[in-house]
């Protein structure tokens, strides 16, 4: 009676894992690097991924300028430095999250699974985002059908943006209202860009994934909410997909 129970066991884990890792599913990486799109979906693809980079950039020079200054003996410019680096933070969080919610509007329509790429909790230096991240990778152990993955996966990268904009706001506005601006404080502003920058890539392998799954049709209606987006950004660009 054991052995038919264990023979039935690995039967049941030979299925789930096959329904796991069925031929078919598409891989976002392969030995020479990320799978290719498509001339007519990278048009689409690369405006959004450059204003991204390019936001992300800005405010990695304000910061980097920031501890610059700081480290010169300069405390007043360093601050102000940061001040500048705030609003480019925000602008750069409004853009993920809004690029977040368009995924999950067009996440239906994919007709393929997901490869969802797993977010490890020790590529982060912030306590904050330690925490979360764990958190997730829990739940992550729990859920076995793709998109349901997925649309987790994209909860996890808004809130991780969202958490991680709000402590680094929180910690300027303290330091900003006291003056108090200890190497402590200097350490945790590193942390929390070094935390979201990782996000920001995360969000736009993500967003790259979900483009390999989505059909023709659906590329005219994304092309247009990503326009919308890129209004929030610092560059105009026109996006346009053929029917």
């Amino acid at each position: 009676m054991k052995w038919a129970l264990g023979v039935l066991l690995l039967f049941l884990i030979g299925v789930l894992l096959r329904w796991i890792l069925r031929p078919g599913r598409p891989a976002l990486v392969r030995p020479g690097g990320l799978v290719p799109l498509g001339a007519e979906r990278e048009a689409i693809f690369q405006p959004t991924a450059q204003e991204i980079e390019t936001q992300a950039a800005i405010l990695g020079i304000s910061l980097n300028d920031a501890f610059g200054e700081r480290d010169a003996g300069q405390p007043e410019m360093a601050w102000r430095m940061v001040r500048l680096a705030v609003s480019e933070w925000d602008r750069l969080a409004e853009i993920l999250a809004l690029l977040c919610s368009a995924m999950g509007r067009h996440l239906p329509g994919a007709r393929a699974v997901f490869p969802v790429r797993s977010v490890a909790a020790h590529n982060f230096k912030s306590r904050v985002m330690v925490d979360y991240v764990r958190t997730h990778e829990l739940l992550d152990q729990l859920v076995f059908r793709p998109k349901l993955r997925f649309q987790l996966h994209l909860r996890m990268l808004r809130r991780a943006a969202e958490m991680l904009s709000a402590e680094f706001r929180r910690a300027y506005r303290y330091a900003d209202r006291t003056g108090d601006r200890p190497p402590e404080l200097w350490d945790r502003l590193d942390f929390y860009f070094h935390d979201f920058d990782l996000v920001s890539k995360e969000t736009l392998l993500a967003f790259r994934a979900l483009f390999l799954c989505l059909p023709h049709s659906n590329l005219a209606p994304l092309a247009t909410d990503l326009t919308a987006i890129m209004r929030h950004g610092v560059r105009s660009t026109t996006l346009s997909a053929d029917r």
